[in-house]
This record gives structure tokens, C-alpha cells and sequence, in this order.
């Protein structure tokens, strides 16, 4: 039997018993938090996501995407569900705002670090040019690429919207640096097709102090000094003028740093004839590297001798220490 004093009782349900019902069952979102997301209305400077909050959140239009967004449809359909990123906290209206640029962008700065771990080649058009150099986008983030890094004889302005193979050299997503070569990506591709020991046709494109800078098919090598000649000599400009078109060797290949050495010193059947004779060097320019050559292969085979003699000692004394 009921009683009538229980009976009597007025069980109540206030306004802020039914929110504190709710926020204990309610999903506690912070900034930087990657959440799923429903479109529920698009409004025209953003969108209503319903991310299971009280209040719909927010997308304003610039943040829809990590490249220039003019209408919110171009990214986003009703009832569509996909991820957002919390940007900030609530407002006053209890309204979280989102963002979809800021996932896109911690994406694109993942990819291009791998893709810079294997060193790979990326291709993009350049939209802008400045004094420094050129920029051109990747993963949909900015790149720039220094003017010493850019190899055409085009005026740099000319470059916008060609489309350039690149290299990374600086990857900082701390420091937003993304920093990019056309150079590299062409010696590399280059090198390809280049070897240590060949005698190639150049032409002398700058002189230095310490080398000449010589274009090799659309890529420039280096001329050390040193390189020049067996016999002294104070400046390259007393050997060389600029258009001057030459045989060298190369003498090695570091794709690493985009860099290619040559030689004209080794070319020499006799010391100092390049500075005397030039002609005779070219003449005999094939005939000197196969010698080159054929010392690069004697010297190999001598150090992988070197090695399985090593690699034989150290057997045998471990099986010497075996049977003790």
C-alpha cells in the first residue's frame, strides 16, 4: 500500500537538472581534437556540423580547405560526414568552430617528410616569383625555391606557371619552411645517365677565383682549379673565357649535394698541357680517360682483395679461437 505522505510528495525536474543530465552523458571536446562530423546546414560564410555537441558547430569558409575555397559547396554536401578539427573553444552561444584546413594541413606536412625521407622527386607549378627566387605548392603547402637553386637561363619571371621537377632541401614544419631545388632534380636525373671516368662536352659558362662553372647538357659542373692543370695556375681566366666550349672528365657524381666535379687535369698526356697546348688534351681526351678508367678498376680490385684478405684473416682466427 502506497503511502499517502510519499504520495504527496512533488517530485521535481528543473531546466538545469535536465543540462547537468546532459553534460554527464555529453562527449567533453577540446581544441585540437579530431572529431566526426555530419553537415547539417551550409550557410554562405561557412557550415552547421553536428558533431554531437548541444550546439551545431561552425566551419567558417576558410578554413574548408588549405588551398582558396569561394563557396562552401565546393567542398562540403549536406548530410555528408567526415572528420573536423576542433579550432577553438566554445563561444558564448556554446558554439565550437572547426576546421578542415587544419587536418589537411598536419597531412600534407606528413607527406612531404616522407617524401622527403625517399628523397623523391616532386613536380609543381611555380604562381609566383620574387627577387629571392620562385614559389610553387606542394601538398598544398608553400614551397619556395631559391633563385641559386633554379637552373634556366629563362628570366625567373617567365617561369610562372611551368611546371618544374624539384627536390627537397628543408623540410620545418615548426619554422612553416618548406624549401625546394630544381636544380638538384635536374642533376640528379643527369646523373642518371652520367659516369665517373666520362669525357663529356661542356661549355664554360662562369669563371671563379677557385673553377670554372661548366654547363653539361642543361646542368653545370665544376672546374676546380686544381683540376685545371699538373702545372700552377693563378686564375682560370688564364686558361679559359666564358662561351669557351670544352672536353672534360667527370670526376665524381655527389647526388647528395647535386654537385658534379670535372677535370681537364687528368685529360693531360703530359703534365701542364692544357696551359700549353689545349687542343692536343682534346685530341687524346678519350684516349687519357680509358687510362683513368682502367686505374679506377685496378684500384677497386685492389681494395676488394684487401677486403676478402681481411675477411679471411678474421675467419681463420675465429676458427683458430673455435678449437681452443
Amino acid at each position: 500500500m502506497v503511502n499517502q505522505e510519499t504520495k504527496d510528495i512533488e517530485i521535481g525536474f528543473t531546466h538545469e537538472d535536465f543540462a547537468a543530465l546532459l553534460d554527464q552523458y555529453d562527449y567533453h571536446f577540446s581544441p585540437g581534437d579530431i572529431v566526426p562530423g555530419t553537415v547539417f546546414s551550409i550557410e554562405p560564410r561557412g557550415a552547421l556540423i553536428d558533431i554531437g555537441a548541444k550546439t551545431a558547430a561552425f566551419i567558417p569558409i576558410q578554413e574548408m580547405s588549405i588551398n582558396r575555397v569561394d563557396d562552401a559547396e565546393e567542398v562540403l554536401k549536406a548530410n555528408e560526414t567526415r572528420e573536423f578539427f576542433i579550432l577553438t573553444d566554445e563561444n558564448e552561444d556554446g558554439q565550437l568552430t572547426l576546421s578542415i584546413r587544419r587536418i589537411e594541413y598536419m597531412r600534407a606536412w606528413d607527406r612531404v617528410r616522407q617524401l622527403q625521407t625517399e628523397d623523391a622527386t616532386v613536380r609543381s607549378d611555380v604562381f609566383a616569383t620574387n627577387r629571392g627566387g620562385a614559389l610553387v605548392r606542394i601538398e598544398g603547402l608553400r614551397g619556395f625555391i631559391p633563385g641559386s637553386h633554379i637552373s634556366t637561363r629563362k628570366p625567373k619571371e617567365d617561369l610562372v606557371g611551368e611546371e618544374l621537377p624539384l627536390k627537397f632541401l628543408e623540410v620545418d614544419e615548426e619554422r612553416n619552411r618548406l624549401v625546394l631545388s630544381h636544380r638538384r632534380a635536374l642533376v640528379e636525373r643527369k646523373m642518371n645517365r652520367l659516369e665517373v671516368g666520362e669525357v663529356v662536352i661542356g661549355t664554360v659558362r662562369g669563371l671563379k677565383p677557385y673553377g670554372a662553372f661548366i654547363d653539361i647538357g642543361g646542368v653545370s659542373g665544376l672546374l676546380h682549379i686544381s683540376e685545371i692543370s699538373h702545372d700552377h695556375i693563378d686564375t682560370p681566366h688564364s686558361v679559359f673565357n666564358v662561351n669557351d666550349e670544352i672536353k672534360v672528365m667527370i670526376i665524381d657524381l655527389d647526388a647528395e649535394r647535386g654537385r658534379i666535379s670535372l677535370s681537364t687535369k687528368q685529360l693531360e698526356p703530359e703534365p701542364g698541357d692544357m696551359v700549353k697546348n689545349p687542343d692536343v688534351v682534346y685530341d687524346r681526351a678519350e684516349e687519357m680517360a680509358e687510362k683513368y678508367r682502367e686505374q679506377m678498376r685496378q684500384q677497386q680490385a685492389q681494395q676488394e682483395a684487401g677486403v676478402e684478405s681481411s675477411d679471411e684473416v678474421a675467419y681463420e682466427e675465429e676458427a683458430v679461437l673455435a678449437t681452443d
